[in-house]
């Protein structure tokens, strides 16, 4: 019986001494929120407000050709290489001329046969006219004889005859009348017929103009000396989505009218174009500084200044390598010196030489959060982080220069708010038997 006692206290003791560990393991396994939060600190130092971006090298001339407006798709059958050095006056694209030959065979055929249905129509005019004068000279001998006949004396003849003539000048006279109406109204329908087939002569020529002028420029032609760069083909495709790459037009693919095929780069100097945010706008002026670096040469770094900077944002499209929804300026530099061994549209990376602030507080860009539309830091407290507004004076890829933080506080690098709300929800989660394993 004393057995049965101890081992019942010692199974007691040993489900009590459970219970206590599994209600004491969540809480050793959340540690204070504020010792698991990353942090840094406010410093006081020298900011430098160079900016990165990467560009692309243009010339300073570009001719743009695009497909004629041909009224339908256009198929390419001959097209210069991207690459490929052209003069002016050079064929850079031929288009199929087979569609528009037609189109002018039928207009000439159309032509020809409004020409001779107005020559037909013409000497039928001029045989109803001269029959018309016939016609109208008969009626008019009548209408006299007809008078001279009423002119004889009553008493010479019976009364009925008189009557006779009298309504037989009438009549003359009404058919002359009626002669004359017939043959004003034949007259103005003739002329309204002539308009009408001259009409569709003037629609067949102007058709046949069109035609001739479109398959006279179905080959297109180099205006300036430059080199080859072909676009993207965005014919070939009904279906696009964000980081596509489409590939470049070619002899053989179809284009529709007024499309972008080519573009020839002049040679000589060339200017670097980069696109910039809106953040970094700020930290650019014109005539600025800026250093490029081009794979193709590597360890030469190219001296250039700030040429052109843009007044407006604007805003990259789903196939635009800039930096998607943000906005954007464009940025153009010119090279100090010519370059003879890089070729439009080669890639480079750009470092634009900011200014460089001195005695100002700068923290890490990550340390920066937004709250009610204001940018905040939080600041330890010591028993934890609280928000506390600043005013951001200027920024860099990695710092920020701030006010309204003292030196040397420390900051948090991720939201405590969040990670104290994620750690008591993974608490809340743990089983009551200690974490699964």
């Amino acid at each position: 019986m004393v057995m049965k006692l101890k081992r019942l206290a010692w199974v007691g003791g040993a489900i009590v001494l459970a219970v206590a560990s599994a209600a004491l393991w969540p809480a050793a396994q959340v540690p204070a929120a504020g010792r698991t939060v990353p942090s840094t600190r406010v410093v006081r130092g020298t900011l430098k407000l160079d900016v990165h971006a990467t560009g692309t090298l243009r010339a300073s001339r570009v001719a743009s050709l695009m497909a004629p407006p041909a009224g339908g798709t256009l198929r390419l059958v001959r097209m210069a290489d991207t690459g490929a050095p052209l003069r002016a006056g050079d064929v850079a694209m031929e288009f199929d001329p087979a569609a528009q030959q037609f189109a002018l065979e039928q207009a000439n055929s159309e032509l020809a046969e409004a020409e001779q249905e107005i020559i037909k129509m013409r000497a039928d005019v001029d045989v109803r006219t001269a029959q018309d004068q016939v016609d109208l000279l008969t009626a008019r001998f009548d209408v006299r004889r007809a008078e001279l006949d009423a002119l004889t004396d009553e008493t010479l003849i019976a009364a009925v005859d008189r009557k006779k003539r009298l309504l037989a000048l009438d009549e003359a006279k009404r058919r002359l009348a009626q002669l004359e109406e017939d043959i004003q109204s034949r007259s103005e329908t003739n002329r309204a017929g002539l308009a009408v087939v001259d009409e569709k002569r003037t629609k067949a020529r102007l058709a046949a103009q069109r035609a001739q002028q479109i398959i006279d420029s179905l080959v297109v032609s180099s205006p300036i000396d430059g080199l080859v760069v072909a676009r993207e083909n965005r014919d070939g495709t009904n279906v696009f989505y964000t980081g596509m790459v489409l590939p470049e037009y070619r002899a053989g693919d179809l284009v529709m009218p007024g499309r972008l095929v080519l573009e020839v780069h002049a040679s000589g100097p060339m200017e670097v174009r980069v696109r910039v945010s809106e953040l970094e706008r700020a930290n650019i002026v014109e005539k600025q500084a800026a250093t490029v670096l081009a794979d193709a040469l590597p360890n030469e770094p190219l001296a250039a200044r700030v040429s052109s900077l843009a007044g407006a944002a604007s805003r990259g499209g789903m196939f635009d390598d800039g930096l998607g929804a943000t906005r954007t300026f464009d940025v153009g530099l010119q090279l100090d010196r010519p370059e003879p061994r890089l070729k439009p549209g080669t890639s480079v990376r750009v470092v634009l030489a900011g200014e460089e602030l001195k005695q100002v507080l700068t923290l890490p860009r990550q340390a920066i959060f937004q709250k009610n539309g204001k940018p905040i830091v939080y600041a330890s407290t010591g028993s934890g982080f609280a928000a506390r507004e600043v005013k951001i004076t200027h920024r860099t890829e990695s710092r920020v220069a701030v006010e309204g933080v003292d030196e040397g506080a420390e900051v948090a690098l991720v939201n405590p708010e969040t990670s104290a709300a994620t750690a008591s929800s993974a608490a809340r989660a743990t089983p009551a038997g200690g974490p699964v394993r």
